[in-house]
């Protein structure tokens, strides 16, 4: 997503170049050209890699969950709704990409509406994807027991939907607002009078609703699960204590990458409230470097699932064809799974026989 800023600063970041730095997405900010020639080269380029590499992870990762039944597990679940969010906004990185290259929007008003939308429903399933994932984290580790019956792929789907639900519903404004400005003729958000006031409270909405709150809310989930684990100490059994350990870190480090690539972001958008950045190389450079980073975060979820986990390893190995046989076993082994008539089985069970192998079972944010 672009960085939000108001209009105030946007006859300062415009200037003569008429350009955005990638389509305004969720934001009135334009950002600065430092050398029109080089922005039209080297930002296209970086967005179509960007979206080749997100395409190609998430497509990836999106497929070796819904190939196999028994890889519906709740973590997988939100995996799976993550990995679509991404989809779409990569589909929407090449119309951004040719804005960059010709510094004006040649789509329409309907395709402007929609990439906007589709930026800003991203940005708010992800950080509220992540942030059910940890609480689930916690519901999996604080109280094992109880949260069983809640722990489900139904209501995992069912807290899916909600998230998509709430994320539209969030991204109103861009439906609203959204629309090829005049003069300029980017696509952008087109804020009614007076246009500094509106700028500067969608800023501090988006931040405080799409980041900063869901955040805190993700820390004083891990907050509690650290206090619980201190306090358990030897009494949770070694096998179990070794599957909450995979799955947690797994979903910890991936919110880790994402505040990484976000912060910077609102950063920027929340600076820009208070001060008007300069057109200097290093102002321009450091824009467009936020605006990247923030996309490429949508390439870094699949690669996290690599490293992190064995199913997801052994799951890419094969559809790639890199390894025959079946995945690995790897899974949280506190995740109940449906069985064959439909009822959860006990977070404890041990693991599962060879006939398990090659089911995915690992957990995302």
């Amino acid at each position: 997503m672009e960085p939000l800023s108001p209009a105030s600063a946007l006859a300062s970041w415009n200037t003569s170049s008429a350009a955005t730095s990638g389509g305004g997405e969720n934001g009135t900010l334009v950002g600065p050209a430092p050398s029109p020639g080089a922005r039209a080269v080297v930002v296209p380029v970086l967005y179509l890699l960007v979206c080749v590499a997100g395409l190609g992870g998430n497509t990836l990762v999106i497929y070796v969950v819904l190939r196999h039944a028994k890889m519906k597990t709740v973590t997988n679940i939100y995996i799976l709704n993550l990995a679509v969010a991404d989809v779409l906004l990569m589909l929407g990185l090449p119309f951004l990409a040719t804005q960059n290259a010709i510094s004006y929007w040649p789509f329409g008003h309907v395709l402007c509406r929609l990439v906007m939308t589709l930026d800003g429903i991203n940005q708010f399933t992800s950080i509220f994807c992540l942030t059910v994932m940890s609480v689930d984290r916690y519901l999996a580790i604080v109280h094992p027991i109880r949260s069983t019956r809640w722990r489900r792929p139904r209501v995992a789907k069912l807290a899916s939907a909600a998230v998509w639900a709430f994320s539209l519903l969030m991204s109103l404004p861009l439906v609203i607002f959204a629309d090829i400005q005049e003069g300029w003729n980017t696509c952008n958000l087109s804020w009614p009078e007076p246009v500094g006031l509106w700028g500067a409270v969608f800023i501090i909405y988006t931040s405080v609703l799409g980041f900063f709150g869901p955040l805190l809310v993700i820390c004083l989930c891990y907050l509690l699960i650290v206090v619980k684990v201190k306090a358990s100490g030897v009494r949770v059994g070694s096998t179990r204590r070794r599957s909450e350990r995979k799955v947690t870190r797994m979903v910890v480090v991936v919110v880790v990458v994402f505040v990484g690539c976000w912060l910077p972001f609102f950063i920027v958008n929340i600076v820009n409230l208070a001060f008007v950045l300069p057109e200097e190389p290093a102002s321009a450079g450091a824009y467009f470097f936020v605006v990247i980073l923030s996309y490429a975060n949508s390439c870094a979820n699949p690669v996290l699932y690599g490293f992190l986990s064995d199913n997801f390893r052994q799951s890419f190995r094969k559809v790639l064809c890199l390894r025959k046989g079946s995945g690995a076993e790897d899974a949280d082994a506190t995740e109940p799974r449906p069985d064959k008539g439909g009822r959860p089985e006990e977070a404890t069970l041990p693991a599962r026989s060879s006939e398990a192998n090659g089911l995915m079972q690992t957990s995302k944010l």
